[in-house]
């Protein structure tokens, strides 16, 4: 009797344990699934996060910033361990950034902008990627001809694209922009730049050398609008920031206008927030030890035919 009173007290303690030891609770954000590059962030930042055992709320802003600082508040409220959050809105969102501070609740950022109550923000340099992008156009124009672009100003690291391209464009007269076009709608984003590159084309038809494109999403309209008008590979090149396995086999399918892209590490982005997460927030390891100023820059890679065929492995 002795002995099972032994066995059920020693089990009841094993459940005690198990009970008390509750898993890290980490929320995270992508502003808009419907753009590839903010699901790739998101979920890669989850499946990273449930590899640790942590519990993961994986929520959708679905381009709405009512609904993106409702979901900040309620992950808040919840008392989270951490928030991770692709491609977020820390000015807009600068209230529900400083209340997660002020319940002292780490916030780290992918690809959003610093914020002065987020740890950092996970990036590559913009201002390297703008330039190679641009600069990539121009020599697939011998350096003259006409432009056209699809610019998205609302979002921080497509704005610095754009404006590195206007710095290149001040710098090489012989090319033309002929126009912009500028997205504004977020949520039904893809039917605005139709609507707005194919009246962009139709003005300037038979006047465009060029196309250069704030990110790649944007880029798969105006392929499908270019090839619809049988416009052949090379004949009117295209180029974008972002890369995705339908980037590469557009630049490797000969139908295609697509010629290149700028391609970002979103993965690995995703996994390196959760890495920081585990470092600064369970390891209890500084800030500094990751990264001392607001941004923890990650490599990006200029992607076009020579080297395409690597990733599409």
């Amino acid at each position: 009797m002795k002995t099972m009173k032994s066995l059920m007290l020693a089990a009841a303690a094993v459940v005690g344990l198990g009970q008390g030891a509750q898993a890290f609770e980490l929320g995270v954000i992508g502003f808009q699934f419907t753009s590839e590059t903010h699901a790739r962030v998101a979920n890669a930042a989850a499946a990273a996060a449930k590899a640790k055992g942590w519990n993961v709320t994986l929520l959708n802003s679905e381009g709405a910033l009512p609904r993106h600082a409702e979901q900040f508040d309620a992950l808040i409220a919840k008392k989270v361990d951490a928030i991770i959050i692709a491609m977020g809105k820390p000015v807009e969102a600068d209230a529900q950034f400083k209340a997660a501070k002020d319940a002292k609740i780490p916030v780290i950022t992918v690809q959003s902008g610093a914020s002065p109550h987020a740890l950092f923000d996970i990036q590559t340099n913009e201002y390297k990627v703008g330039a190679e992008a641009a600069l990539y156009l121009l020599g697939q124009l011998g350096y003259q001809g006409n432009i056209v672009s699809a610019r998205f100003d609302l979002n921080v690291a497509s704005r610095i694209r754009g404006k590195l391209l206007d710095a290149v464009l001040s710098e090489n007269q012989a090319v033309k922009e002929l126009g912009k076009f500028s997205m504004a709608r977020t949520q039904s984003w893809r039917d605005d730049v139709r609507a707005g590159m194919q009246a962009l084309l139709l003005q300037n038809q038979g006047k465009i050398n060029g196309i250069w494109a704030s990110f790649d999403g944007q880029a798969y309209i105006i392929d499908d609008l270019l090839q619809a008008q049988g416009v052949k590979k090379g004949q009117i090149p295209l180029v974008s920031v972002d890369g995705g396995k339908e980037t590469y086999a557009r630049i490797a399918d000969p139908n295609s206008t697509f010629m290149a892209t700028v391609s970002i590490p979103f993965e690995e982005m995703g996994k390196q927030a959760v890495d920081a997460v585990q470092t600064i927030v369970v390891d209890k390891k500084p800030k500094e030890a990751i990264t001392s100023g607001p941004y923890l820059f990650t490599d990006a890679v200029l992607v076009d035919k020579n080297n395409v065929q690597q990733f599409l492995k």
